[in-house]
């Protein structure tokens, strides 16, 4: 299936939102680009931060790095959730892995005209590790995760598959 190093951000991203998700995704799975909720999100993006270019590390693709060496990801959402603050942590875990010393992620929510700032911390290293190696584990088993709560499922562009019975 996939190694540590074929963790990208949008693993993380699923391990922390939906389980099933992620273990569908990592089959080949790709509803994303049919779904109204991404194309916004990759809409938001384009026309927020223009002067930016995204840093490809192989199997992580972040938004920008700045010149203090701060990663600055472009979220769709009003408020920061928990997988966007995994993220970003996994792509200073990246950048760190190939010599770039990552400060920190900084998030960005033109909907809400916000930012959140997270430094890169010893523990947030810790973090990440332990996200690649829950990934691999939900990524390898046999079974799909059970399904969330169908009002979870609100937006989510595996929802056709997920509950069409």
């Amino acid at each position: 299936m996939i190694g540590p190093e074929d963790v990208g951000g949008v693993h993380v991203k699923y391990l922390y939102h939906c389980r099933r998700q992620l273990w569908l995704y990592a089959r080949g799975m790709r509803p994303e680009q049919l779904s109204a909720t991404v194309q916004l999100g990759e809409a938001v993006h384009e026309t927020s931060y223009t002067r930016s270019s995204p840093v490809d590390l192989g199997a992580a693709k972040l938004d920008h790095l700045d010149g203090a060496a701060w990663v600055h990801e472009v979220k769709s959402s009003s408020r920061p959730s928990r997988a966007d603050e995994a993220q970003a942590m996994h792509y200073c875990y990246r950048l760190r892995a190939v010599g770039v010393d990552a400060q920190g992620g900084i998030l960005h929510y033109p909907k809400t005209r916000r930012t959140k700032r997270l430094p890169y911390t010893a523990q947030a290293a810790e973090q990440t590790e332990a996200d690649i190696a829950e990934v691999l584990a939900v990524v390898s088993a046999p079974d799909s995760p059970p399904l969330l709560a169908r009002s979870a499922c609100r937006g989510c562009s595996y929802a056709d598959y997920c509950w069409n019975e």
